[in-house]
C-alpha cells in the first residue's frame, strides 16, 4: 500500500510529456526506417527499449534518492571500473571501443556514466558546508567529473564525453558559485576555444582526423560539402523542405531516398522537420519546452539541497542534448554522436535517460517526507 501511494505522488504531467515524445519518436523511426528491409523492425526494438526504459525509471523512482547518495563512492568507482573495462576490452567498432557486452546485451557505459556523474556531484555538492564552493571544492569538482571523461574521449567520444560538463557546471552555479570564479571559468573557456581554433588552422590539434574534420567543416561549412559537411548540409535541405506543414509522414525526399545520415538516430529531428514541417517543428520543441520547464519546477520544490542538485544534473543535461542536436541538425553546433533524448534510437541511451528521469520521479514522490 506504501508503494502504491508513493507512486501517485510521481509527476504525472512529466510522465505524459515523455511519454508522448516517445511515441513521436516511435513514428518517425518507423518513417525513417520502413523502405529498408533490414532495419524495417528497427521501430519494435525501440519500443521494447522504451518498455525496458519505463520499467528502469518505476526501480529508480522506487528507490530513496538518499539510499543512492549514500552510495555514490560505490556508484562512482564502478562506474570509472566499467569505463576502464570498455577501454580494455570492448571490440573496436568503426574505429572506437564504446559497447561493452553485458549479460548478452551490448550496452555504451559511457551513457550510464552521465547517470553516475549526476549522483556523485550532487552528493558532493550538497554536502558542502560553506555558502559557495571554494577553488579546492572546484578543483575536486573538476577531477570526479574530469576522470569520466577522459576515459569516455580515449574510447574516443568527445561528444558523449562534453556532456559531463553542463551537469558539472549547473551544480557548482546552484550550489553558490562565486562569480568572480564563473567569470574566471569563463576566460579560461574562452581561451581554450582561441587555442583550438588557431590549432585547426595550423592543422595540428590532439583530435582523431574525423574529428578535427567534423570542426573544419563547422567552421567552413563551403568547404566540404562532398566531405564531412555532407551531412549537416543534406540535413539543412531536409528541414526547409519541410516548409510549414511538412511533406507528410513518410513522403520526404531526403529521407526516404536517404540523403539524410543516421535518420532514425542523431539527425531524426531533420527527418521528422521535412515530414511534419515547421508545425511539427514547434509541437515537439513545445513538449521539450514544457518538460524541461517541468523539471525546473521540480528543482524548486525538492524536499532538500541534494534532491535540487539531481533533478537539476538531468535537466542540465537533457537541456544540452536538446540544444546540441538541434543546433547539429540546422548548421548551428558541430556533428557530434549525441542524439535527441527520448526521440532518437539507441538502446543505452534510452534507458540511462529513463534512469535520469527515475531519480527525478525519486525526488518528486519523497517532496513531503519529513526528512
Amino acid at each position: 500500500m506504501a508503494a502504491r501511494v508513493r507512486y501517485r505522488e510521481m509527476d504525472w504531467l512529466l510522465f505524459g510529456l515523455i511519454v508522448v515524445i516517445c511515441l513521436i519518436g516511435i513514428l518517425e523511426i518507423y518513417s525513417t526506417t520502413r523502405s529498408q528491409p533490414a532495419f524495417a523492425t528497427m521501430h519494435l526494438r525501440q519500443l521494447t527499449w522504451l518498455g525496458v526504459g519505463l520499467l528502469a525509471m518505476l526501480v529508480v523512482a522506487r528507490i530513496d534518492y538518499h539510499t543512492l547518495l549514500d552510495q555514490a563512492p560505490v556508484i562512482y568507482l564502478l562506474t570509472l571500473a566499467a569505463l576502464v573495462a570498455v577501454l580494455l576490452f570492448a571490440p573496436k567498432i568503426f574505429g572506437a571501443r564504446r559497447w561493452l557486452m553485458v549479460a548478452g546485451i551490448t550496452f555504451q557505459m559511457s551513457e550510464l556514466a552521465k547517470w553516475s556523474i549526476i549522483i556523485v556531484l550532487a552528493k558532493f555538492l550538497g554536502e558542502l558546508r560553506t555558502e559557495a564552493p571554494s577553488l579546492k571544492d572546484l578543483a575536486k569538482v573538476a577531477v570526479l567529473a574530469g576522470v569520466p571523461m577522459v576515459l569516455i574521449a580515449a574510447q574516443p567520444d568527445l561528444g558523449t564525453a562534453l556532456t559531463l560538463v553542463p551537469i558539472a557546471a549547473t551544480g557548482v552555479f546552484l550550489a553558490g558559485l562565486r562569480w568572480k570564479h564563473a567569470a574566471a571559468l569563463l576566460a579560461l573557456a574562452a581561451l581554450l576555444l582561441v587555442v583550438l581554433v588557431s590549432l585547426l588552422q595550423t592543422k595540428w590539434v590532439p583530435l582523431k582526423p574525423y574529428q578535427q574534420s567534423r570542426l573544419e567543416s563547422f567552421l567552413h561549412p563551403r568547404r566540404s560539402l562532398q566531405g564531412a559537411g555532407y551531412q549537416t548540409e543534406q540535413s539543412k535541405i531536409a528541414v526547409g523542405s519541410g516548409g510549414f506543414w511538412g511533406r507528410g509522414l513518410g513522403k520526404g525526399s531526403q529521407n526516404q531516398l536517404g540523403f539524410i545520415p543516421v535518420r532514425h538516430a542523431e539527425f531524426i529531428f531533420a527527418a521528422f522537420a521535412e515530414e511534419l514541417g515547421f508545425a511539427g517543428v514547434l509541437l515537439a520543441l513545445g513538449l521539450y519546452l514544457t518538460l524541461l520547464l517541468r523539471l525546473l519546477h521540480n528543482v524548486e520544490t525538492a524536499p532538500d539541497r541534494t534532491g535540487a542538485l539531481l533533478v537539476a544534473g538531468v535537466f542540465s543535461l537533457l537541456a544540452f542534448h536538446l540544444l546540441v542536436n538541434v543546433g547539429m541538425v540546422i548548421g548551428l553546433m558541430p556533428v557530434t554522436g549525441i542524439p535527441l533524448p527520448l526521440m532518437s534510437y539507441g538502446g543505452s541511451t534510452t534507458i540511462a535517460t529513463f534512469m535520469m528521469l527515475g531519480l527525478v520521479m525519486s525526488v518528486r514522490m519523497r517532496r513531503f517526507v519529513n526528512l
